[in-house]
């Protein structure tokens, strides 16, 4: 019978002999040009790939290079797996005069659960007692309502998890002092100080990577969680396991800690 392509291969056929004793067809490429074609180098750079791909389907989960002053990054677990959540806090309106301190409150925006609306009430009130113990002439919590909001309104969140970041994007607002862009936090919080342990590591390290954050902090209690993650998770990412809320303002406003473990 005749040969035919059935690869669409260009160019002659030529008969063999099988080792069964049959005839088997093995095409040869007679154009000069294709093994040059083949051994071409092709360089795709960052600036290429917009071509090459198309359009990123999905958008950059960093939202900031450089956190602002009271704007801090938190870790959540959600139905598709990890995300960043970007917490903010701001003062509303000028400061109330000396006469009339004691004007403290806030407002909470961006479609948060009943779980994550008592976090909210939790880290205001234990925001108001740290900055009495530790900065007692500040009276930013006295003098200044907050509107506390999580970005993508459209999204729904919930759970206690945010506890940690919510009273440091608070403390940041009050002290006027940026958080490390580098890192994220995941934990809960108790009116005393007490970090709890949360679910979802494995998801909320995924988003760390995606984000490119390279520190984090993670309760005390989620240390095997942090151990039983893919090498591959955990390259490049330093973690900070904590069991109260000062050890959680230490590494999010010092430049260095003391309690780190790192996979590099």
């Amino acid at each position: 019978g005749g040969s035919g392509s059935s690869d669409g291969s260009v160019g002659g056929s030529s008969s063999s002999t099988s080792p069964s004793g049959g005839s088997s067809n093995v095409r040869t490429n007679s154009s000069s040009g294709s093994s040059s074609a083949k051994n071409a180098t092709y360089v795709v750079t960052p600036f290429k790939l917009t071509t090459l791909l198309g359009r990123p389907k999905y958008p950059v989960e960093r939202l900031y290079q450089k956190v602002p002053v009271g704007v801090a990054t938190g870790l959540a677990w959600t139905s598709l797996g990890g995300a960043t959540l970007y917490i903010e806090a701001m003062p509303l309106g000028p400061a109330a005069t000396e006469a009339e301190k004691n004007v403290r409150g806030f407002k909470a925006t961006g479609q948060m659960g009943d779980v994550m609306k008592e976090s909210v009430d939790i880290a205001y009130s234990y925001a108001c007692d740290w900055l009495a113990r530790h900065e007692p002439e500040n009276d930013f919590m006295l003098r200044r309502s907050v509107h506390v909001h999580i970005p993508e309104g459209a999204t729904p969140k919930d759970g206690p998890s945010a506890g940690i970041t919510l009273v440091t994007a608070l403390l940041s607002q009050a002290l006027r002092r940026e958080v490390d862009p580098d890192l994220g936090m995941t934990g809960e919080l108790t009116l005393t100080g007490k970090v709890l342990a949360v679910g979802g590591i494995r998801e909320k390290m995924v988003a760390a990577r995606r984000a490119g954050l390279s520190k984090v902090i993670l309760p005390e209690d989620n240390m095997k969680d942090w151990d039983e993650l893919p090498a591959f998770v955990r390259r490049g990412i330093s973690a900070n396991f904590v069991s109260t809320y000062d050890q959680v303002f230490e590494a999010a406003f010092a430049p260095s800690t003391s309690s780190i473990q790192s996979d590099s």
